[in-house]
């Protein structure tokens, strides 16, 4: 009896230690059911067939970056241009396919070559030139976006319908990302487990030099690696591309870091020697059912940003705690695991699928009598938008409306990811102020076909159909802005340009506002023209920067306020006495600095009221009232002589 009690005592502690073994040895499955079943306790609009399809497409692009990345990764590399590289392969094939009539075939075949020719580049870089990975990405990085926008002039391109389909569904249900996903996992795996240059990943990882005596050609190899890195970021750019039916200069801005954070949270060590396609493809998942799951219960944009960094360093801390305890390295080659891993891997699927069931009972006839509409901002870093939001949040309190706000910032994949999941929730309305007005056309459009009205604020939706738009007119604002600059200098005079940022339709119809303002004075000489994108940092040096070359400027027009001000700083006890500069969008800070004559006037286009129109005409299309296919909010010429009477 005693030695049967002390057996199942052993067996007891056994099966403690295994569980412990099996969460240590497999963390990030762990960490994306715990997700799983979290997302669904909390948020009933979760767990819905739409809505995880939702988190397959949005975990796509990332995921195949982060393959790509796991190479390099587990070579002790490191590869931070597979974002801007990633751009430049789609910009490629829309340039050349759409605006040079290179047959489609051989447009994909280009792009893909140039992404593997900025990967050969970074390789020898590396391999030969011995610069360290960090500096040889980064600079990669910094020439890739540069070329991007160099070839599309800085406005998106528009994609090949036949490439396009890549962001469709199959059937009607089945993302075509998520199959090229898939297929692309496959063949990291493949490549990682079951090739030569797969192990030679590991050796050159786990000890380059001991890999170099033992007669491997290491500097081939990486050649080799960063090659095939960048093929994964022209695959992930020209699916991204597709999602959005336009090649964005600006697309997969800061997305190599997403790509970095998936391999380490999927169980990589930065050190290299260790990393698998599998875990990789965990750590993407992973970032996807935050990001999906923290919008779904209205979380603030900042406070996501502070969450995923969080989950980021408790994956690393997870290594750490996983390596001390001596856990089984995630390395391939390891047959002798394999059958206990494909079980582990299987019995998580049943074990979360039944727990995802149970919780989902939760939410079963529960529901909320309030209206619910999403609002989608391109930015909230931006004083303007944050403006919108004030308003549309105030006239939501006063209307009873449930409103949820998500910060697109500025990246136009991000928004599409934003917009299906506010299609998936089945909000009652969708207000949409898009990064870009071609990418949100196919998100408006599926919002559409869910019988669910978007209305558009500030910036309009091409090639889809809005109930309304909330806007003012950019353009007619624009020529505003060059008309008021020019009367201060008496139709003569130099001045300089502040463009937003490139690719933006805010920036791009703004400028094309200044450029017709000034036909009608010829003799305003326009002697620079340099963008600073909306930012009131990149605006202070930028315009430091032309003052060394043009020290003689009487007037400077910005594309917002917040480059303005910037401006203002640049010119020091010039602004408002020798040099007039006249900004755009009628913020608060630039208002004051309207009343202080630093800054000559604003072309206020009132944010608040747009806002706030935006969701009492939403709430309007929830209740199928009639409402004006376009309703213009005026813009006004805020000078000193009339800003004490402004009230936005």
């Amino acid at each position: 009896m005693a030695t049967d009690t002390l057996k199942n005592q052993n067996a007891g502690a056994g099966g403690v230690s295994g569980v412990r073994r099996l969460l240590l040895d497999n963390g990030a499955l762990t960490a994306l059911i715990v997700l799983v079943i979290a997302m669904s306790a909390l948020s009933g609009d979760f767990l819905t067939t739409d809505n995880l399809l939702n988190v397959g497409v949005q975990a796509a692009v990332t995921a195949i970056l982060a393959f790509g990345a796991t190479f390099v990764i587990v070579a002790a590399g490191i590869d931070l241009s597979v974002g801007s590289v990633a751009a430049l392969s789609a910009t490629v094939l829309a340039w050349s396919a759409t605006s040079h009539g290179v047959p489609v075939f051989l447009a994909v075949v280009l792009a893909v070559a140039t992404g593997i020719a900025a990967g050969l580049v970074n390789g020898f870089l590396i391999a030969y030139g011995k610069l360290p990975p960090f500096i040889a990405t980064l600079a990669m990085l910094s020439v890739g976006r540069g070329l991007a926008l160099v070839i599309s002039g800085g406005s998106p391109i528009a994609f090949p319908d036949s490439v396009s389909h890549l962001g469709d569904t199959l059937g009607g249900w089945l993302p075509v990302p998520v199959l090229v996903m898939v297929l692309m996992g496959l063949i990291a795996a493949f490549v990682l487990g079951r090739t030569y240059i797969g192990r030679s990943m590991y050796a050159i990882g786990g000890n380059e030099e001991a890999a170099r005596l033992s007669g491997l050609r290491v500097n081939k190899q990486k050649l080799a690696i960063y090659a095939l890195s960048g093929l994964f970021a022209a695959v992930a750019g020209i699916v991204l591309a597709a999602r959005l039916s336009s090649a964005q200069p600006q697309a997969a801005n800061g997305y190599e870091l997403d790509a970095i954070a998936a391999v380490v949270i999927g169980g990589a060590s930065l050190a290299g020697g260790t990393g698998k396609a599998s875990g990789t493809l965990i750590g993407a998942l992973i970032l996807a059912v935050l990001r999906n799951g923290l919008n779904l219960l209205n979380v603030s944009a900042f406070w996501q940003q502070v969450v995923i960094g969080v989950v980021i360093a408790l994956a690393v801390l997870l290594d750490t705690v996983r390596r001390k305890a001596g856990a089984t390295p995630l390395a391939a080659g390891t047959g002798g695991n394999k059958g206990r891993q494909a079980g582990t891997y299987a019995l998580a699927a049943v074990v979360t699928a039944a727990l995802v069931a149970a919780t989902s009972l939760l939410h079963t006839g529960s529901s909320s009598t309030s209206p619910k509409i999403g609002l989608s901002l391109s930015t909230l870093n931006n004083p303007f938008f944050v403006q919108i939001r004030a308003g549309a949040q105030a006239e939501a309190r006063k209307q009873g409306v449930d409103l949820t706000v998500t910060d697109a910032q500025n990246d136009a994949s991000q928004q599409a990811n934003q917009l299906q999941n506010f299609t998936s929730s089945g909000l009652g309305a969708i207000i949409v102020n898009p990064v870009d007005s071609d990418a949100a056309s196919n998100s408006v459009k599926a919002a559409d076909k869910a019988d669910i009205p978007v209305i558009a604020v500030d910036r309009g939706v091409n090639n889809a159909k809005t109930a309304t738009l909330v806007a003012s007119d950019n353009v007619a604002g624009g020529e505003l802005a060059a008309k008021t600059i020019a009367e201060k200098l008496g139709g003569q005079g130099k001045i300089v340009i502040l463009q937003g940022q490139a690719g933006t339709s805010a920036a791009r119809e703004r400028a094309q506002g200044f450029a017709e303002g000034l036909k009608a004075y010829p003799g305003i000489q326009v002697v620079a023209q340099q963008p600073a994108d909306f930012d009131r940092t990149k605006g202070l040096d930028v315009m430091s920067n032309l003052l060394q070359a043009h020290p003689d400027v009487q007037g400077v027009i910005a594309a917002n306020d917040e480059m303005a001000l910037g401006a203002i700083k640049a010119l020091g006890s010039k602004a408002g006495s020798s040099v007039s500069v006249v900004g755009f969008d009628g913020t608060p800070d630039g208002l004051t600095a309207v009343k202080n004559g630093t800054l000559y006037a604003s072309v206020a286009q009132q944010p608040s009221q747009l806002g706030k129109i935006a969701v009492d005409n939403a709430l309007k299309a929830v209740k199928d009232q009639k409402i004006p296919s376009a309703i213009k909010v005026p813009v006004k010429v805020v000078t000193k002589d009339n800003v004490a009477g402004f009230t936005g």
